[in-house]
């Protein structure tokens, strides 16, 4: 009898309820918000509901994160082993080759302009680069806490493993890749305050067909132009471009189709739940980690911001041939903030189709986030 009423004293408190903190408990809340964001509002599914399965796991388990030195049997927890291959670079460096080979650049071919407006949105990354070194943070924490400005997961768990801010990439990586689903929320609101209604209803003229040698010509050229400058950028801008010429090549149709779908999916998902996985309540809350995650919104605020001001100015200087709606997609989340540029500008004229346009700044919203990395990289002797 003393054996069953042990046994079943011990099974009782293995459960997760003699385990958990109130902590815990909250994450588990916000997971499950998350999820339902993910499932009936649609906001970035593809991120939000694995990077939330993540979540709810680990605040569950917590050893499911445990690394091997921690562990009686030397063997660490699953998800540990899938979260180094952020710390290596690996996964992000795997997301960019998806991008590029899903990526269509003829529009900021078309639209050379573009590469203006994608740079003006990163200004929001210097904008909390400064903040964050105001508010206490080291200079590579700074750097890589900045990164969340240009709404780019993939490049924000980069820099922050290659600046050796292995501390902070959770909390970071947790904040980019939330600002990324939650770009229908957050970017309207300063799109419409930033904007009249008649520069919001502006019809831009129809792009340009571009041939299929510049598209392939493309990915070559910046290649070697950006990384014989930035030559940190290789392992980011040179995969981007390896999946983009993948797809424009038009002779390697296995490789793109393997680089866009099979590949890009298992990445997002191991991917998406490591980087759940690491707000454990014990790393995720406390006042630093609220501190990151305000300073990412700042950023992504002002980011958008900026890119709004700029393509008011090229509105004024082109006579009124750029919607100014196009520049808040400078931001580095794609194809979403596009569709946010398209989705502002159609509730003020239906007919007016801005997604082509908007994808321009979008894309090269990538390539200027990844170069503002290889910048801190370079600024820190880091390669």
């Amino acid at each position: 009898m003393d054996y069953i009423v042990e046994t079943m004293d011990n099974l009782i408190h293995q459960t997760a309820f003699f385990n958990l903190t109130w902590g815990n408990y909250l994450m588990i809340f916000v997971a499950c918000f998350f999820l339902y964001l993910a499932i009936r509002k649609g906001y970035e599914p593809l991120l939000l509901v694995p990077i939330s399965f993540g979540m709810l796991l680990v605040n569950l388990f917590p050893d499911i994160m445990a690394s091997p030195e921690t562990t009686a049997n030397g063997i660490g927890g699953l998800l540990h082993y899938f979260y180094l291959l952020d710390e290596w670079a690996i996964l992000p460096s795997l997301i960019f080759l998806g991008v590029g080979a899903m990526t269509d650049f003829g529009p900021l071919i078309a639209n050379p302009i573009s590469f203006l407006l994608g740079a003006a949105a990163q200004f929001g990354i210097f904008f909390a680069y400064l903040s964050a070194i105001l508010l206490g943070f080291n200079d590579k924490a700074a750097a890589a806490i900045s990164i969340i400005g240009g709404a780019d997961g993939p490049t924000s768990i980069f820099l922050a493993g290659m600046l050796g801010q292995g501390d902070l990439m959770g909390p970071i990586a947790v904040a980019a890749y939330s600002y990324m689903s939650l770009v229908p929320i957050i970017q309207p609101p300063i799109m419409r305050l930033l904007t009249t209604k008649e520069e919001r209803s502006i019809k831009m003229e129809q792009l340009r067909p571009v041939s299929k040698l510049e598209k392939i010509l493309f990915p070559i050229v910046v290649t070697i132009v950006v990384v014989l400058i930035l030559p940190t950028t290789a392992p980011l801008v040179g995969m981007l471009m390896l999946g983009n010429l993948f797809r424009e090549s038009g002779v390697v149709k296995q490789l793109t189709e393997t680089a866009s779908n099979a590949l890009m999916y298992i990445v997002v998902i191991i991917l998406g739940t490591s980087v759940g996985a690491t707000t454990s309540a014990e790393a995720f809350l406390n006042f630093q980690t609220l501190k990151i995650v305000a300073l990412g919104l700042i950023a992504f605020a002002v980011g958008t911001a900026s890119g709004v001001l700029f393509g008011k100015l090229l509105c004024k200087i082109t006579g009124g041939k750029i919607n100014p709606l196009i520049g808040s997609a400078g931001v580095s989340a794609v194809p979403m903030a596009a569709r946010v540029s398209q989705k502002v500008g159609a509730e003020e004229d239906p007919t007016n189709f801005l997604l082509m346009h908007a994808m321009g700044p979008n894309v090269a919203g990538v390539i200027g986030t990844a170069v503002a990395a290889g910048v801190f990289m370079a600024i820190f002797g880091v390669g």
